[in-house]
């Protein structure tokens, strides 16, 4: 493992501040970044150009939402990356799943950014869902990330906070779609999920469908079609098509998503 020779603390913010710009690369824009970590913008800056280092809990925060640990502030996080080991690494899988480093569909097929998905609900077979997720790469990898829809989650008896409502998921190319496997923290419920792209003017809808991972026991359809709007990087589309998140009635779904779900037929 690689190491900072000195141990003073300039040299460590130094190293720390050059793992953040590193990581801060990913994010699309430094406000927004600040925004969903919860920092100031100033101090921010201040861990960036390696003047300080954040205190123990901003340190958390930088973590979890960056997906690494404590060694950013030693090790370089591009060494940190290379030294972790997953499925998607394995030998045995790297003939079928085509290996960690090319795994992420191009650009051009399913672009980073922010998006806003519609399906039937899980939880109330008479409504749908409206939800946002971002799709970000990292080390030729590309992930998604969002929120379950706190209705959804206060049906189901399950805590409200962040950390229970987050889900992740590892997209991957597929002959004429891309193809994302979705889980909640500790894999507690997994979905599998396809999506093509449609032909429209702006070349930035795919639809396709989701199946999740329940028993035929239990309540509510296990496959449901679904629509994914590409809204961009910025963060402005997706603050606005968030206020609109959540459970809703078919007549309160964008039309355009409306249509292509096909309201009344059943996924073939």
């Amino acid at each position: 493992m690689a190491t900072v020779e000195k141990s003073n603390p300039s040299d460590l913010r130094a190293r720390f501040g050059a793992n953040l710009r590193h990581l801060s690369r990913r994010a699309p824009s430094i406000s927004a970044l600040c925004r969903e970590i919860g920092i100031n913008r100033t101090q921010y800056n201040r861990y960036l150009s390696g003047e300080s280092f954040p205190r123990p809990d901003i340190l958390y925060r930088i973590c979890e939402f960056f997906n690494v640990d404590a060694r950013i502030l030693l090790d370089p996080v591009e060494d940190i990356e290379r030294g972790r080991h997953g499925l998607t690494s394995a030998t045995e899988l790297q003939d079928f799943l085509g290996g960690e480093n090319v795994l992420a569909p191009p650009e051009a097929d399913f672009p980073s950014g922010f998006y806003r998905f519609s399906r039937p609900s899980f939880v109330d077979d008479k409504r749908f869902l409206i939800s946002l997720v971002i799709i970000y790469r990292r080390s030729g990898q590309a992930f998604l990330r969002g929120l379950e829809a706190r209705e959804a989650m206060r049906r189901q008896g399950l805590p409200l906070d962040r950390r229970m409502r987050e889900f992740r998921g590892l997209v991957i190319p597929q002959f004429n779609g891309v193809a994302i496997l979705i889980s909640r923290r500790g894999g507690q419920t997994t979905s599998f999920n396809f999506l093509s792209r449609v032909p429209t003017f702006e070349n930035n809808f795919w639809v396709g469908y989701t199946a999740r991972t329940v028993s035929e026991t239990q309540t509510g359809a296990r496959f449901a079609r679904q629509v994914y709007e590409y809204l961009g990087p910025s963060i402005g589309p997706a603050i606005r098509a968030a206020r609109k998140s959540g459970l809703c009635e078919a007549r309160d779904l964008p039309p355009f998503h409306r249509q292509q779900l096909k309201i009344g037929q059943s996924v073939g």
